[in-house]
């Protein structure tokens, strides 16, 4: 029975365990010795000498010119949209494929999403869906909301001369967010591309993507800002806790500010200059992701490693396909993924998986099929909805020896 095959190989891959979880975090460095130190000098809230070295650390690793923490990925996404103006009842473009922090976050603003399809390349936004979605449905106009300044933000500066909308609605187009879906990350330079053309703002949900890279460019500093999750199944932990990633060192300066409840600095006074949001990452969360940010290559490394194992296993199983990175990229592979042949398949590989020791879960539910967002714009999303029927994830865990 190839079912069993399967499970009989994530068995042995994993040395053995009668239970093979999906992915579980990996301690083997400084951890403990930063984690006591930030007990023994008190410095466990969010000042303290491990919040600014990982700001700095991770904009060093992923070639931001700047990167300002967060308390999870959510946060990330949802301060990311405000800085780059989007602002209620605009629309944002994106993918239903992708878990709930994306639609979670624009909706935190009151915006709306309109839901494109994927690529069956990537499992990311495509630029061809993209692209026809906006030739069909959208135009470029003179800006008309220069001016009309929010004062609980002050984000107006980043209000272009002109601005996209969509002709069926009305509203204003603002921001685009794709999503590196499970680390592979998507044709992000044609996206950022046509988001220029079209007048719209990206913002890269890079939340999975960590140690992923296209053309040798970390994923999340191609657009205006990018997200990064640091939640405990992601390929680097801080318990929980998200990151901002700029091109633009003055907007990361601002996104610090106001993450910190805006208050200006001074030695004893409590003055506030805008509305603030409470985002700041703990010292003690900050300590664990220096510790695991000195791990990742190798963490990286091996879980490309087992991808491999999986390719070659794969090849030799009929009716399941093991999904690999595209050209010109470089996967974390965050979390693996087979494709069955069939909705039926799908369930009944979950069925015998976890029936024998094996974790493994589907795709989220599709975006566009929960009540919140089930009346939202979308453009069929064929590919979307092939995956959705066919994927499933498989452990992923690093593998390093302790």
């Amino acid at each position: 029975m190839e079912f069993k095959k399967v499970t009989d190989f994530i068995h042995e891959l994993y040395g053995g365990q009668d239970f093979v979880p999906l992915a579980v975090p990996v301690f083997i460095g400084n951890e403990k010795k930063y984690l006591n130190e930030c007990i023994d000098t008190t410095f466990v809230s969010s000042v303290g000498k491990f919040v600014d070295r990982f700001e700095n650390d991770m904009a060093n690793y992923t070639g931001a010119k700047r990167a300002v923490v967060c308390v999870s990925g959510t946060n990330a996404l949802h301060m990311s949209l405000l800085l780059v103006g989007v602002k209620r009842d605009d629309e944002v473009l994106t993918q239903a494929l992708t878990f709930i922090a994306t639609e979670n976050a624009l909706s935190y603003i009151g915006a709306y999403p309109v839901f494109l399809d994927v690529d069956r390349s990537t499992m990311g936004l495509s630029p061809d869906a993209l692209k026809e979605w906006l030739y069909k449905n959208a135009e470029v106009r003179k800006n008309t909301r220069i001016g009309e300044l929010d004062k609980s933000y002050d984000f107006a500066y980043l209000e272009d001369e002109f601005a996209c909308y969509n002709k069926n609605t009305g509203r204003r187009i603002k921001a685009c967010v794709p999503m590196h879906t499970f680390g592979h990350p998507v044709r992000i330079e044609e996206i950022a591309a046509i988001c220029k053309e079209w007048h719209i703002e990206l913002v890269e949900d890079a939340a999975e993507s960590i140690g992923s890279k296209c053309k040798g460019q970390h994923t999340g500093t191609f657009g205006k800002i990018g997200a990064l999750s640091f939640n405990g199944n992601k390929t680097i932990t801080t318990g929980g806790g998200g990151m901002l990633l700029f091109n633009d060192e003055e907007l990361g300066a601002y996104a610090k500010h106001i993450t910190t409840q805006a208050k200006i600095p001074h030695r004893w006074e409590f003055r506030h200059d805008h509305i603030g949001f409470n985002y700041r990452m703990p010292n003690i969360n900050a300590a664990l992701g220096c510790a695991q940010l000195e791990h990742i290559d190798e963490y990286v490394a091996s879980k490309r490693k087992v991808a491999a194992e999986y390719e070659v296993f794969f090849k030799n199983i009929p009716d399941i396909e093991f999904f690999v990175d595209s050209p010109d990229t470089y996967s974390n592979y965050w979390l693996n993924v087979v494709i069955l042949k069939d909705k039926e398949a799908q369930q009944n590989f979950l069925q015998y998986t976890n029936d024998n020791g094996v974790m493994t879960r589907p795709i989220w539910e599709l975006m566009n099929r929960l009540p919140m967002f089930e009346k939202c714009e979308n453009d069929g999303l064929q590919n979307t909805i092939w995956f959705a029927d066919r994927v499933v994830n498989i452990p992923s865990s690093v593998r390093i020896k302790v």
